[in-house]
């Protein structure tokens, strides 16, 4: 796997974060290191873990991932020596940054910074105010929208590139034009739109957690937060038809462009629909390596950075088995479906529902998929079709008019 390349999600600060969404998973993760007073990454550990992930990448440009929790919590000189130790160990390759956070700490500093260095940032932001604040409060209940806002805006005077990742939860799913629209009109040219689904379980496992992966066997029950089986689906097919009608080369959304790679038979950039996965690995503020962000659990757990090299950790037979293991869990009903080359089932994550004849490990969101993939087909099609021929896919736009 590692001679492939491979990206690693890195949580240099783990799960702290100085807000309280109430829908995300990963704030609990806390629980999994009870003893830890000082939550950064340390120094040595930090610049091992740079010096390997350049060393293993078979390729001469490198993409890091930061993320947490919330990484501005460790503050701009944190982030000074990340780029300090890149370019010590660089070895000629070209070095390139990703920040994803919630913009309410973005000030003047890090706009220079940020800029100064080409990150690319990550914004979290569920939509308009009434949808955002819904589930996105800080750690005393209060609204959050217009502490992201003022930091979007330090970034836009800043000329810091930026995109923006949307959950789509129970809430905001019932209103897909307006969080689309509203993204447009803050500037976001690349749009990520994310299912969140999870379950709960009824009593705490030995490991504290609440929230609990497919595996789980006991009694679990879906969070009020999770967005509907077939809501998420309608969700991306109402934003695709205006999408496909205006925007096609002026705005840019995660799931239509890994849609037209399947489209064009090529192997998607998103792990989710791929055949396989296990190249997204996690990497914890403590040099923990997990198998996968979504699976933060300890028997997903592959090594520690202090005692394992990371490129053997990432080849190791447990994170080849895990990676397979999405193909080979594949239900019947999945391995049959005519979408399936667009959807391989999907995260593994949320596979944890039945097949109408009772086959496990079929994803909770399989309603959503087959409708939104029917429903853009003849316009992949078509715009498939004008690639292979040399010409833009915004084409499409002139065929279903305005």
């Amino acid at each position: 796997m590692p001679d492939a390349g491979f990206h690693i999600m890195t949580k240099p600060i783990g799960p702290i974060c100085n807000l309280d969404c109430k829908y995300c998973f990963y704030l609990e993760k806390e629980k999994l290191y009870p003893d830890t007073r000082h939550w950064a990454m340390a120094a040595e550990l930090l610049e091992r873990y740079i010096q390997q992930y350049i060393a293993a990448q078979p390729l001469e440009e490198v993409h890091f991932a930061w993320q947490g929790g919330e990484p501005t919590l460790l503050g701009v000189d944190f982030f000074r020596t990340v780029v300090a130790l890149q370019q010590k160990h660089s070895g000629g390759k070209v070095i390139h940054n990703a920040l994803q956070t919630n913009a309410t700490l973005i000030d003047d500093e890090w706009g220079e910074f940020l800029a100064g260095h080409n990150f690319l940032v990550g914004v979290s932001i569920d939509g308009p105010r009434e949808l955002h604040d819904h589930y996105r409060v800080d750690k005393g209940g209060a609204p959050t929208f217009d502490r992201v806002m003022r930091g979007i805006n330090r970034l836009k005077e800043h000329n810091v590139e930026f995109n923006t990742l949307t959950v789509v939860n129970r809430q905001n799913s019932q209103y897909p034009l307006e969080v689309y629209r509203f993204l447009k009109e803050i500037g976001s040219g690349f749009m990520q739109f994310i299912p969140v689904v999870e379950r709960k379980a009824v009593e705490t496992g030995p490991d504290g957690l609440v929230l609990i992966q497919p595996s789980y066997d006991h009694f679990a029950e879906v969070t009020e937060w999770t967005v509907e089986p077939l809501a998420y689906g309608r969700f991306l097919a109402k934003i695709f038809d205006e999408w496909v009608r205006r925007d096609v080369g002026r705005y840019f959304v995660q799931q239509f462009d890994v849609a037209l790679e399947s489209w064009l038979g090529l192997d998607a950039s998103l792990c989710v629909f791929r055949r396989t996965c296990g190249s997204a690995l996690a990497m914890e503020h403590t040099g923990d390596l997990y198998s996968c962000d979504h699976f933060v659990y300890p028997e997903h757990k592959l090594g520690n950075l202090r005692e394992t090299d990371l490129k053997e950790m990432v080849g190791s037979q447990q994170q080849k088995k895990f990676g397979l293991d999405k193909l080979n869990s594949l239900p019947a009903m999945c391995r049959q479906c005519d979408v399936r080359f667009a959807c391989n089932g999907e995260c593994p994550k949320h596979r944890f529902t039945r097949t109408p004849d009772g086959e496990p490990g079929l994803n909770y969101l399989c309603a959503s998929y087959k409708l939104f993939f029917h429903h853009i087909d003849p316009f992949m099609r078509f715009m498939a079709s004008e690639l292979r021929a040399g010409r833009p896919p915004a084409n499409i736009m002139r065929i279903v008019g305005s």
